[in-house]
């Protein structure tokens, strides 16, 4: 988690105001018992009109105590606030545990029962490479839990020591789809770049391709239809570049296109419909954007109805190149 700044840590400010409540009760007894007395010898003294001098004194009192006073409710609200958060976050890191526990327990189960099955049988050789690509699915799916684990602890403790690349995004993203192929083959997925050039952009390419994987895993694990479609549009604004993906999945409930780059937070329970992951992924897409200086925003015009992710990065595009299209 992100350090809290000491003006605004709940500590300092429940310290804060406590002292605050003190003073007010402190200055409230000194002005009424102790310059009271003085005050009256003097008016006493000067043969004054008491009434002028004590009621000057009486509004300054009631304004102190209402600045004092508003300084303690401010304070509560504030600890009230930060309570109310926390236990929020509590709440979201205890379904992330319970989920993220799954997420790693039920590869590993599948694992034991492969292993088990090449213990106790004789297996064709078909059978064997069969089973083994299984289990490499699951080793994959356990090592891509992992590393977003600790690759999301170094990106939050700002300690990720990847070095910016000025690299063509569109070649990137070609050679990502690839390299992935047998991941992505139940998919279908097409790149378009209507930027009508080569866009270069720095970025750190293990964690655009991290990005890349999550965003596409996302459509394609939130998905209900035959087969899992995903068009990659790159385009140009000025010094911007927007990487917009479409797909035909479950959409977004209308209130979640905010929330769901939240950290640990889960969709909504859907009919049939796959539940909520754990809760760090498009997190960690918010995040590796915000590491480039990007951001990505999502839309949808409702479940059912696919969903729309848009990346911006900075970026210069070399003019003079036609569009490029591939399916």
């Amino acid at each position: 988690m992100k350090q809290t700044n000491w003006y605004i840590h709940p500590v300092f400010v429940f310290v804060l105001s406590t002292m605050a409540l003190a003073i007010s009760l402190f200055l409230y007894i000194y002005w009424y018992v102790g310059i009271s007395a003085r005050l009256e010898e003097v008016i006493q003294s000067y043969h004054l009109d008491p009434s002028r001098f004590f009621e000057a004194k009486t509004w300054v009192v009631i304004l102190v105590l209402s600045i004092l006073v508003g300084v303690i409710l401010v304070g509560i609200l504030t600890i009230f606030i930060y309570n109310l958060k926390t236990l929020q976050l509590y709440q979201l890191q205890h379904s992330f545990i319970n989920n993220f526990t799954h997420e790693l327990k039920t590869p590993v189960t599948s694992l034991k029962i492969y292993l088990e099955t090449f213990l106790k049988h004789e297996l064709s050789r078909e059978d064997q490479c069969r089973y083994t690509h299984f289990m490499l699915q699951d080793t994959e799916r356990l090592a891509m839990n992992i590393n977003s684990i600790l690759n999301l602890a170094r990106i939050e403790s700002n300690v990720y020591d990847g070095e910016f690349t000025s690299v063509d995004i569109d070649e990137t993203i070609r050679r990502f789809l690839s390299i992935n192929d047998h991941i992505f083959r139940d998919c279908e997925i097409r790149l378009e770049n209507r930027t009508g050039g080569t866009p270069m952009c720095p970025v750190i390419v293990p964690l655009f391709e991290m990005m890349l994987m999550n965003i596409l895993t996302n459509a394609a694990k939130y998905n209900r239809s035959g087969r899992p479609r995903v068009t990659i549009v790159l385009d140009r604004d000025g010094s911007k570049l927007f990487v917009h993906f479409l797909d035909n999945g479950i959409g977004i409930a209308k209130g979640e296109t905010m929330k769901i780059f939240r950290k640990f937070y889960q969709g909504s329970r859907r009919e049939n419909g796959p539940v909520g992951g754990s809760g760090i992924g498009l997190y960690l897409v918010a995040q590796i954007a915000r590491l480039h200086s990007g951001r990505i925003v999502a839309e949808s015009e409702g479940e059912g109805k696919g969903s729309r992710f848009t990346l911006s990065l900075p970026c210069k595009t070399p003019a003079g190149e036609g569009e490029r299209i591939s399916s």
